[in-house]
């Protein structure tokens, strides 16, 4: 393969602005059109510049292409003619015109995008474990009914003025857009009763928004082609969603999982129980043994929030509080007096046990 300097007919060290300049002379002289007699032999030559320089243009490309030559920056599949349009079709600005393929589209409207919009939706977290489906209310900028366009009169519909100078060189061509219709080829012809100046006018109207399970507070989902539309036919703008998650009065979301504080009383923590959890959409009984200390964590497995990247789902945790009475009858205190030098009331923890402490810090690490 060609060294991609020597295509371009440049130096190792040439500068950004010397590259762009070297692969303009090139596409200009190689451009198909211009090489009738000789199309094919010419659209290889433009395919190959093209390629020269979507390499040594970029500072990444071509530091890899410096260290490695072309195995590390190969890529594939050629070049064709639209990519090559697309993608360095504004290096050569409008001094050449369309007529070279280098100009824009004049196509109603194309150069044209609508405003994005901006909502909030509010969902609750049983919406959020299971996903939903809303609709909501928007009041977007649409072409009004009746609205009429025509060719703008100054460039006849191309969205461009081609001037014809001699010089000193020969005949030069220049293209500029039109300053009368902006590029888009079109002026308004007539405005209903209501719409504004470009035509447009507010309507209400009712979208529905599909949002997936797992959810965080904050995301933003985007639906495309909501937002306001553009004026002559251009392409809508999208409708930005940001979640605003609803608090649970009992569970505290942490990621997928949820937490839920468990109070239990004394006669509950030595004797055992049988405690009501609250889950999404409903309730679930546990075992709570005999003997359970205050700070105990609960694991409800799978029970928490989906998450959203794959099939998992998040827990429950369930932290155990043993609720001490701050008033007792004379009996009551009579039992815990006596009850104070009990050994079975003596602290006795077991140190092989993972302290409340130690639980945390594998939550969080």
């Amino acid at each position: 393969m060609k060294d991609y300097y020597d295509i371009l007919g440049v130096s190792k060290n040439a500068s950004s602005e010397e590259i762009k300049k070297a692969y303009r002379k090139l596409a200009i002289k190689y451009h198909p059109d211009k090489n009738p007699n000789n199309k094919k032999e010419a659209e290889e030559k433009f395919k190959e510049a093209a390629e020269a320089y979507d390499i040594l243009s970029n500072p990444e490309k071509r530091q890899r292409y410096d260290q490695f030559g072309h195995t590390g920056v190969h890529q594939g599949a050629s070049m064709n003619m639209e990519d090559i349009f697309s993608n360095f079709g504004d290096i050569f600005g409008d001094a050449f015109g369309s007529a070279f393929g280098f100009g824009r589209s004049s196509k109603r409207g194309s150069s044209i995008k609508g405003s994005d919009l901006r909502i909030r939706v509010k969902l609750n977290l049983e919406e959020i474990a299971k996903g939903v489906e809303k609709t909501v209310k928007v009041k977007r900028m649409k072409i009004a009914h009746g609205t009429k366009f025509k060719n703008c009169n100054k460039c006849k519909g191309s969205g461009h003025i081609t001037q014809i100078t001699n010089t000193i060189l020969g005949r030069m061509q220049t293209t500029t857009t039109c300053n009368i219709c902006q590029g888009i080829g079109e002026i308004i012809d007539f405005i209903p009763k209501g719409a504004n100046n470009q035509g447009l006018i507010k309507e209400e109207e009712l979208v529905k928004i599909k949002i997936p399970a797992g959810l965080n507070d904050g995301i933003q989902l985007k639906v495309t082609g909501k937002g306001n539309q553009a004026p002559f036919g251009g392409e809508s703008g999208d409708l930005i969603v940001k979640i605003e998650e609803i608090p649970h009065n009992l569970l505290k979301r942490e990621g997928n999982n949820l937490h839920y504080d468990l109070y239990i009383s004394i006669p509950e923590a030595v004797l055992g129980a049988y405690k009501e959890i609250p889950i999404i959409g409903g309730k679930v009984m546990i075992k709570i043994d005999q003997g359970t200390q205050s700070g105990k964590i609960l694991r409800l497995k799978s029970k928490g929030l989906p998450n959203i990247e794959s099939y998992e789902k998040g827990d429950i945790l369930i932290h155990v509080n043993v609720w001490t009475p701050k008033k007792l009858t004379k009996e009551q205190k009579e039992f815990f007096e006596k009850m104070k030098k009990n050994e079975n009331f003596l602290p006795q923890p077991n140190y092989s046990e993972k302290s409340f402490f130690d639980r945390v810090r594998e939550m969080f690490s």
